[in-house]
């Protein structure tokens, strides 16, 4: 018997019900957390209602092609961010130590969440090309019963450290650039309108530090550099949902305030270069340690080299004489501000060897110039005109 060897489908099946890429939900979500806008704020400024912002983001309807361009214009991403999926991490997200939880920072902590994941997303795209140093961090946890470190276990955690990365009982002369070496990915990005100062995770095993705040003093930004390296050592094993109770928090910030102290000031050499007690003798020694002046009054009450009332009267005399936000020697041209240099010679390295054209890297990340250009330390501009100074890293 003749069989008819056409298979036949029903009519809805065998026509696209839409043609092109659609949005996908969660990447619209992201973008429009890392604006601050609420569902009612987006649908102002492309012109169409919350009710409907809500529906793209459900995934319960897909925009007319004109408010999808409003919506990457707005939102400022290219068409294929939203229309391609997330790029693979280096493996599990880690909790991620923000300095202060509940509902006045809700919002901003869902950008930096988000933000901090994209900056994940843009390294792990590069690890693919480029041989980034191995994570060389120790992971730690308290001796006692408790969930707290004692000041002296800090003390010595932050002193075998210095040892493990080889380092003498001196100052470090570039935090940032340390760290990069020692395998930790940092960027720096100023999140306009929003008092965050840096925030710190894990992904996978490979640390990331993102300094979220533009800091005029060199000095400050070492220390909360040292101050999230704290939290990478210290408290790889806290759940993100410990971070949001306040007392746990302040402990574990507290906890990371005093890793950064002995680990910019170690308690075997510091000490020694503390002859008196008086403020202005802190002066030199912040040209020396690249600390501030108000760090290393808490260092040095830490350590016992001075006593409680001492330390009150320093703080005073620093209010008195409004040092509180603007020390001597906070010009950046007496203490330069450190800058990342990582992913920028990665980047430098793929379009220097011929490897990828500017163009390539937009299309195959799928996050705007500009953010990419963030993320890595390009000056704004860059991967437009393709204008990338020679360097010798290795490629894989």
């Amino acid at each position: 018997m003749a069989t008819n060897k056409i298979v036949q489908f029903p009519s809805a099946a065998a026509r696209a019900t839409q043609a092109g890429r659609l949005l996908i939900p969660s990447k619209l979500r992201d973008a429009r957390k890392v604006a601050r806008l609420s569902q009612g704020d987006l649908g102002d400024l492309i012109g169409v209602s919350r009710q409907a912002i809500s529906a793209y983001e459900r995934g319960d309807k897909s925009p007319e092609p004109s408010t999808f361009q409003k919506i990457s214009e707005v939102l400022d991403q290219p068409v294929n961010f939203f229309t391609n999926p997330d790029r693979v991490r280096f493996g599990a997200a880690g909790a991620r130590f923000y300095r202060k939880f509940g509902p006045e920072t809700l919002r901003r902590n869902e950008a930096a969440a988000v933000l901090g994941d994209w900056f994940v997303q843009t390294a792990k795209y590069f690890d693919e090309f480029v041989n980034y140093p191995m994570p060389a961090l120790p992971e730690c946890a308290p001796r006692g019963d408790g969930a707290r470190y004692e000041i002296d276990e800090i003390d010595e955690i932050a002193l075998n450290l210095r040892k493990q990365w080889g380092l003498g009982p001196g100052p470090i002369s570039n935090v940032l650039a340390l760290l990069e070496a020692k395998g930790i990915v940092v960027c720096r990005y100023e999140m306009q309108g929003e008092n965050v100062e840096a925030f710190s995770f894990w992904n996978g095993a490979r640390p990331f530090v993102f300094m979220a705040s533009e800091k005029e003093a060199g000095v400050r930004l070492r220390y909360d550099l040292a101050h999230e390296l704290g939290h990478l050592v210290l408290h790889r094993w806290v759940e993100q949902t410990d971070l949001e109770d306040k007392a746990t928090l302040r402990a574990i910030e507290s906890e990371a305030d005093k890793f950064a102290g002995a680990f910019l000031l170690p308690s075997n050499s510091f000490p020694n270069e503390v002859y008196t007690p008086r403020l202005d003798a802190f002066v030199p020694l912040k040209a020396r340690w690249k600390v501030s002046i108000q760090a290393m009054v808490y260092r040095c009450r830490d350590l016992d080299l001075i006593d409680a009332d001492q330390a009150l009267n320093l703080y005073k005399q620093i209010s008195f004489r409004r040092w509180r936000k603007k020390e001597p020697l906070d010009d950046p041209t007496k203490i330069p501000i450190e800058q990342p240099r990582l992913l920028r010679r990665a980047v430098e390295l793929l379009i220097d060897s011929g490897k990828k054209h500017p163009e390539d890297i937009l299309n195959e990340l799928g996050l705007s110039a500009a953010w990419i250009e963030k993320f890595c330390a390009l000056k704004p501009g860059t991967l437009k005109n393709g204008d990338f100074p020679a360097f010798e890293p290795t490629l894989k």
